[in-house]
């Protein structure tokens, strides 16, 4: 029988503003340990030298990741044109060059295919599992990765600054499973000039926002401290694209126990995803049918 992890049963997000050179996973650690939380998650992770937004669940709110996971991103990055890299960021070896620059005009009518939805290909130096390993180990090994494309929405991506001929600023709005790295690679090769992702920030992810995140120096000086708890969002914040379905008490015990529960009427068509309140908490998400909702997560009360 495993030990029973020690902790705080606490729920909620604290939403992080990432430093470069720390991974996600370690963000997470630095939060439970500031908070002495039991259970933590995080929603997207970030690559090590990425900074900018990195939600973190605690607790129940770990039922919720899912939602954000899937929720609409926003990116702002610097592509350095000339370069192609084999990890398609500053990180790695440059593998081909090129003196030709693109115009901004040439830019932004290259920029138009990657809009919308589109086939990427993931970068070779990425978690993405082949045959049941890591892409970026076994292309650390040498290994020829072969990554098949994946679909990808994109809502917008724009130049936002031309600070000098090497180098352009974009912002790209994207749904879940984005690799910004291949869009700086594949606009590199669009364009002729190879490129390839010298900063990255998340400045949104759903409804967190980098800058009302915590520095990590903030969590440091807040840690195992009351005043951490005052930064804790409710968990209902990671529903927030779904409806809300307002539940009877009956209701509310019904669901709890992982039972189909009563409803109050709305416009949710029957089959939609929502979650169910009652006394404004969330009790479960599951899928609306005639008057109630059949919980496939439940909240602990």
């Amino acid at each position: 029988m495993g030990r029973k992890r020690k902790g705080r049963d606490i729920s909620g997000w604290l939403v992080v503003d990432k430093p470069a050179g720390m991974t996600s996973t370690a963000v997470v650690n630095k939060v439970r340990w500031a908070l002495d939380a039991k259970k933590a998650g995080h929603a997207g992770t970030l690559d090590p030298e990425a900074t900018g937004v990195l939600a973190v669940a605690l607790g129940e709110a770990t039922k919720t990741v899912p939602y954000i996971t899937d929720a609409l991103k926003a990116y702002t990055f610097t592509v350095r044109l000339g370069q192609a890299t084999n990890t398609d960021d500053a990180e790695g070896e440059v593998i081909a060059e090129s003196d030709l620059r693109p115009t901004d005009d040439e830019i932004k009518q290259a920029l138009l295919p990657f809009v919308g939805e589109i086939m990427q290909v993931p970068p070779k130096f990425s978690a993405v599992k082949i045959d049941g390993q890591r892409a970026y180990k076994l292309a650390r090994d040498g290994e020829d990765v072969e990554l098949a494309a994946r679909p990808l929405w994109v809502e917008e991506l724009v130049l936002v600054d031309r600070p000098d001929p090497d180098h352009v600023v974009l912002e790209m709005t994207c749904g879940k499973g984005g690799y910004v790295r291949s869009i700086a690679r594949d606009l590199g090769v669009a364009l002729g000039c190879h490129g390839h992702v010298k900063e990255l920030r998340r400045i949104w992810s759903g409804p967190f926002e980098a800058e009302d995140g915590l520095s990590i120096e903030q969590i440091d000086a807040m840690a195992k401290t009351p005043a951490m708890d005052d930064y804790l969002r409710p968990l209902e914040e990671g529903l927030a694209d779904l409806p809300e379905l307002k539940c009877t008490p009956e209701g509310a015990t019904r669901l709890r126990n992982g039972n189909p529960g009563m409803v109050l009427a709305s416009d949710v068509e029957y089959g939609d995803e929502a979650w169910a309140s009652f006394d404004g908490k969330a009790v479960a998400v599951g899928v609306y049918k005639s008057g109630e909702l059949h919980p496939s997560r439940v909240f602990a009360g």
